[in-house]
This record gives structure tokens, C-alpha cells and sequence, in this order.
């Protein structure tokens, strides 16, 4: 038989062509290599007449080398590029959450061709592992954040992931058990081909007549044909053990050459069919359709065809090659444009790769800006996806690539989102202590103290930010009931404090009325006494709402004038003035008022101080001028007017110091008489 050695088959996808000449005659072999022929088998003498044109294919049809062989993905993926398995990698798996992926991948290894979506499983994979890892990072941050930075003891139990490792193990258990029966099958098909050469050789070398001798060889052509696929390094030095043996049968039909004739006819009618279809095969447009039909039917010329006549045989070849190189070279031509284009989708990919890492790289601090991002990056990723395909050298670089790029951008959302909850959890957790504060006062009476409380804590809920959102109602409608509890009772109490204070101000409003038909008598002391009679009427109506305090200054307004008429030096009048005004002062309840009417009557004194000093320090310029000058005399006027303005504050001061100690004194008088009873 040959040896391997002997093997000068090429593969399918456009390999050179030999000439006729190149053969075994002169120790041909694979790569232009010569041999000397003292290397050849010892049955010489019987192959030196085997040509290249029926014994010796230029190239293996991978269509027949790779049959039913998926882990090289069959021919499809060495025909050409476009028309390759390798869509997969660009199915965008990481817009898929993990329970999805689960599902992928349980839907993909149901498929019977367990190496056809080898690639797909794998990918599906890879994300999920990596959207597994991120999220036990998350989980291990915040354990430690929990345990004050320690991780100690950290846990973490995640059904879906054994539910993906269960589906993946089953796929590799499938997989396994197919490259096992793949192997047993190949090995078992060899045994099987190397029996029918062994009986195909025998019966060259035996006596059965012609008749019975055809009816066998077509018998072992016919088992030789579905003898199925055998190792791909095995392949070439049996085929050429098969052909070189079928050729010394048909040589020794010269004692049937009626019949051989026929048979040799026969063959080169359905040789020249294959011929007549490879020529239309190069006017078909699509070139990927007429390379797989030639592939078939190289099939068809070496499986289903046996040899022509010895004359036919060199020339028939020929035009075989010919038109098969041709067809190579439209192919090539073919696969040039598309690796141009190719080329191009690359260099777009690239280009929309680098924008993803710019976009990834912009320092973005605020939730709407975050939402401008993503739609720049979803518009890029859907921009990618419909690039193209690029050279299949650069695939996978270029989608990990991508992937890297979407990660990182994907890595510095999560980071912006996961501080925004760190940051609402605590704005959460300030705003739950706020709702239980103002829980814990809305019944409370103490109105005095608690109202400033309240209104405090409505200030301090509007500078705290967000809360998460699944928080946010709830948490507001707690704290707003709590707050209009409280103050629905403020009201209600005022309401019923107010009810005197209404009434006393229709009192005064129509006493305020019944002022204006008093008139004075004319009597000093008489009219003195019956505006005092007036002041402590009005006083005795009582109090008013603080919304209504506008009636006083009516009040104070017809005192003035009355002040104005009576035959009261400026000091009395400024004096009484002061006393009602002290008075209204004192029912306030408010001490900050009489503090600040003190600390305006010191200032006054102050000013009226340094007025006086001033225009004494005048009179000291003009000291030779006589008492009589008219200037002299204004400004002795003046000083006279300011000293006794002075008197005038200085008056006031002392009577509210008075006034301020008269409360003081009442309480503890108040106070010892309690302690008198609790004595007693």
C-alpha cells in the first residue's frame, strides 16, 4: 500500500494546484519536494503509471475531510468568513441580567449539535461569571461595612448560581461523551476503509470472472462511499491507497474491455455533467452558493465517479483543475473585498470603542448627567453591534475590547449609584429619627416649648436630600400626619384662647368709636384725669389676637392728639406717653421687647450726650463773642433743649428700670407666700 508519506492532497480553501506532471513517477510529495524513489513502496511497479488525474487530488475536499465533524465547525467556517459561525461572540449577552442568562443557556445546550453553539455557551459564560463576581464584590462591601471593615465569616448564598453551574456541567458532560463517540466513530470508520482497500486489493489479485468481479467492486464502492469520516491525518494516504488500487482493477479489464469501455464511458459522461455545472458555477453572483456546490461536487468526483479512459484521463482532469482554480481565484477576489470591508468595520469599531472609554472617563457627579451617559453609551453599543463583522484574527481582541470599555463605564455608573444609596440610606436614616421625634411630640400640650421644636424639625427635614425611592411616600405621609397632628392642636388651642381676644376687640373697636365724640373741658387737671380714665378703661377691656395688635396704634394715635390739646409741658406729655407705652409693653409677655426699648433709651442718651458735648465744645471757639450775639444765644438754646431732652430719657430709663424690677418682686413675693402655705 502507500505510504503517508505519499500524501499530496491540499486543503480546500485555496490551495495551489499541481501540474499533471507532478506524481508519484517522479516523487512528487507536498511542497515541491522531490523524494528519491528508492523511498516508494515495493509495488512500484504498479503505481508508476497512477496519474494526478483519478489517484491523485490536488486538494481534499473539506466537505469529505470534515464531515459531520462540529468541533471545526464543518465546512462553514473555512468556506468563508461571512457565512462563519463566529456571529456569536456579538450577541450582546451583557444586556442579559444572570436570570436571563440562565435561561440562554439552557435554551442553547438543548441544541443536538453540542459544538455548534460550543462558542455561544462559553460566552454565555463569561458574563455570567463576570455579573456574578461584581455582585459578590457588592455583597462582600457591604458585610464589611456592616462588620467594620472585616470580612471574617462572609457568606454568600446564590441558588441561580448552582442552578448555571448544573446546565454548564451538563453541557460539558454532553460534549465530552460526543468528542468520545466522535473518536470511537473515526477510529472505527478507518478500521472499516482499510478492510474494504484490503478486499478491494484482493480482488484485483484474484480469479473471479469478470461479471462477478464488477458486481463486487461496485458493492466496495458503494460501502467505500458511506464508510463515513476517518482521522484528518490518516485521510490523504488512505484515499490514495483506495484509488491506486481501483485504478489496477480497472487495468486488468483489458480480458472485458467491452465492459470496462462501458464503464469507463459511463464515467466520463457524468465527469463532463461535473464540468458542464463548474462553468455555470462561474457566472453565479453568489459566490459563496457555487464554492459549497463545488465542493459537492468534488464529493461526487471522487466518491461517486470511478476512472475514465486512460486517454481521457490527464485532459478531463485538466479542465477539472482549471475550472476549480478559477473558482479559487473568484473566491480569493471575493474574500479581498470582504476583508476590505472588514478592515473598515474594524477601524469603526475601534473609533467607537475609544469614545466609549472618553465617555467612560468624563467626571459626571448629578443623576440627570449619569442618564445623558448612558444614552450616549447605548447609542455607541447599538452603533458597534451594527458595524459589521471585522477580520476573524481581531474578533475576539475587538469584542473583549468593547466589553472592557462598556465594563469600565459600567464599573463608574455603579460607583456614582452606589454612593447616591449610600447617601440616601443615610438621608433615610435621618429622616426616620426626625418622623419618630415628631411622632413623640405630636400630643404634646407644652406648646410654648414644643412649637419651636416642631418647627425646627420641619426645617431639618427639607435640608436632608433623597431618600430611596420605595421610602420616600411612605416615610412622608408618617412624617406629615405627625406634623399636622401637632399643629391642628396649636390652632384648635389658639382658636380657644383667641375667642377672649376677639371679644375684647370689638370692645375696643367700638370704644375706639365712642372716642370720637370726647371732648376735653378745657379743666387741665379735670381733662388730665378723664384721658387717664380712658387709658385704664381701654386697658381693663383686655388683650387682643396678635393679628388684630393694629388697634392699639388707633388707640395711641387719638391719645396723641388728646396729649396735644391739653396745656401740658413737652416733658408731661412725652412722660404719660411713655407710661401707657410701658404698659402695653408689660402685656405682651414679651421681655425682649422691654429689653430693647431699654437699650434704645441708653442709646438715645448717648447721642443726646454727645450733641450736648459737641456744642459745648463750639461755644469754647467762640469765647470772645458776646452773650448777646444772636449765635451765642441759638446755641445756648440748644444746649439748654438737649439737657433737658436729657432729663426727659434719662427719666424714662429710671422709670422702666422701676417698672422692670416691679415683676421681680411680685414673683418672689408670690413665691414666699407658697412656701409660707407649704409650711404651714
Amino acid at each position: 500500500m502507500l505510504e503517508e508519506k505519499n500524501d499530496n492532497l491540499q486543503e480546500a480553501d485555496g490551495g495551489q494546484i499541481t501540474g499533471a506532471g507532478d506524481t508519484f513517477e517522479n516523487g512528487y510529495i507536498p511542497g515541491n519536494k522531490l523524494v528519491d524513489n528508492s523511498e516508494l513502496p515495493e509495488d512500484r511497479e504498479d503505481i508508476t503509471n497512477v496519474k494526478e488525474t483519478e489517484g491523485q487530488m490536488p486538494f481534499a475536499p473539506e466537505e469529505i475531510v470534515l464531515k459531520n465533524k462540529e468541533e471545526e465547525h464543518t465546512e462553514d467556517e473555512n468556506e468563508d468568513d461571512d457565512d462563519s459561525s463566529d456571529d456569536s461572540p456579538e450577541v450582546n449577552y451583557e444586556a442579559l441580567s444572570m436570570e436571563e442568562l440562565t435561561a440562554e443557556l439552557e435554551k442553547t445546550t438543548a441544541a443536538e449539535k453540542v459544538m455548534a453553539v460550543k462558542n455561544k455557551v462559553e460566552d454565555i459564560k463569561r458574563e455570567f461569571y463576570s455579573k456574578f463576581h461584581d455582585l459578590l464584590s457588592e455583597k462582600k462591601e457591604e458585610y464589611s461595612e456592616q462588620n467594620e471593615g472585616s470580612t471574617e465569616g462572609f457568606e454568600f448564598n446564590f441558588p441561580l448560581k448552582k442552578q448555571f453551574d448544573d446546565i454548564y456541567y451538563q453541557y460539558k458532560d454532553k460534549k465530552n461523551n460526543h468528542f468520545k463517540k466522535m473518536q470511537s466513530d473515526l477510529k472505527s470508520n478507518l478500521e472499516n476503509r482499510e478492510a474494504l482497500i484490503e478486499e478491494l486489493k484482493n480482488l484485483v489479485d484474484s480469479d473471479e470472472n469478470m461479471k462477478e468481479a464488477l458486481k463486487h467492486i461496485s458493492d466496495i464502492r458503494e460501502r467505500w462511499k458511506n464508510a463515513g469520516p476517518i482521522p484528518r491525518d490518516k485521510y490523504n494516504h488512505v484515499w490514495n491507497n483506495f484509488h491506486f488500487h481501483m485504478e489496477r482493477f480497472y487495468d486488468h479489464l483489458h480480458m472485458d474491455r467491452e465492459a470496462r469501455d462501458v464503464d469507463f464511458k459511463h464515467n466520463l459522461e457524468e465527469k463532463q455533467k461535473i464540468i458542464a455545472r463548474v462553468e455555470e458555477l462561474l457566472d453565479e453572483e453568489d459566490i459563496i452558493k457555487a464554492f459549497r456546490e463545488l465542493q459537492s461536487l468534488h464529493k461526487m468526483w471522487k466518491e461517486e465517479i470511478g476512472p475514465v479512459s486512460r486517454e481521457h484521463r490527464e485532459e478531463i482532469w485538466n479542465r477539472f483543475s482549471d475550472l476549480t482554480k478559477q473558482m479559487h481565484e473568484k473566491r480569493d477576489a471575493h474574500n479581498a473585498k470582504l476583508r476590505e470591508r472588514q478592515e473598515d468595520n474594524l477601524k469603526k469599531k475601534n473609533e467607537i470603542i475609544a469614545l466609549i472609554n472618553a465617555v467612560a472617563a468624563e467626571d459626571v457627579n448629578s443623576h440627570n448627567g449619569w442618564q445623558n451617559q448612558i444614552k450616549k453609551i447605548e447609542t455607541l453599543r447599538n452603533e458597534f453591534f451594527n458595524a459589521g463583522k471585522v477580520p476573524l484574527e481581531v474578533n475576539e481582541e475587538t469584542w473583549a475590547a468593547f466589553k472592557e470599555a462598556v465594563r469600565n463605564f459600567n464599573s463608574a455608573k455603579n460607583a456614582f449609584y452606589k454612593e447616591i444609596k449610600r447617601s440616601q440610606q443615610e438621608n433615610l436614616n435621618k429622616k426616620q429619627a426626625l418622623v419618630e421625634q415628631a411622632q413623640s411630640l405630636k400630643d404634646s400640650e407644652d406648646y410654648a416649648a414644643t412649637t419651636p421644636i416642631m418647627k425646627q424639625i420641619q426645617e431639618d427635614w427639607k435640608k436632608i436630600g433623597h431618600v430611596p425611592r420605595k421610602y420616600s411616600d411612605s416615610l412622608w405621609k408618617d412624617f406629615k400626619a405627625a406634623c399636622n397632628h401637632y399643629f391642628d392642636k396649636l390652632h384648635a388651642h389658639r382658636d380657644e384662647m383667641n375667642k377672649d381676644g376677639i371679644e375684647a376687640f370689638e370692645k375696643k373697636k367700638d370704644y375706639l368709636d365712642s372716642l370720637k365724640d370726647f371732648e376735653l373741658t378745657g379743666d387741665h387737671k379735670t381733662d388730665l384725669n378723664a384721658i387717664k380714665e380712658h387709658i385704664n378703661n381701654w386697658k381693663a377691656i383686655g388683650r387682643v389676637p396678635q393679628n388684630r395688635r393694629h388697634i392699639e396704634g388707633k388707640f395711641n394715635k387719638v391719645l396723641d392728639g388728646l396729649f396735644d390739646q391739653l396745656n401740658l409741658s413737652r416733658k408731661e406729655t412725652e412722660m404719660v406717653k411713655f407710661n401707657n407705652r410701658l404698659e402695653h409693653l408689660a402685656e405682651s409677655d414679651d421681655s425682649r421687647r422691654l429689653e430693647n426699648e431699654q437699650v434704645f433709651i441708653m442709646r438715645k442718651i448717648d447721642e443726646v450726650k454727645s450733641e450736648i458735648l459737641q456744642l459745648e465744645n463750639n461755644m469754647q471757639f467762640i469765647s470772645n463773642a458776646k452773650a448777646d450775639n444772636p449765635f451765642i444765644k441759638e446755641i445756648n438754646k440748644n444746649i439748654d433743649r438737649h439737657k433737658e431732652e436729657l432729663n426727659t430719657w434719662k427719666e424714662k430709663l429710671t422709670k422702666l428700670r422701676n417698672f422692670n424690677q416691679e415683676p421681680e418682686e411680685s414673683k418672689e413675693s408670690e413665691s414666699q407666700e407658697e412656701e409660707n402655705k407649704d409650711q404651714e
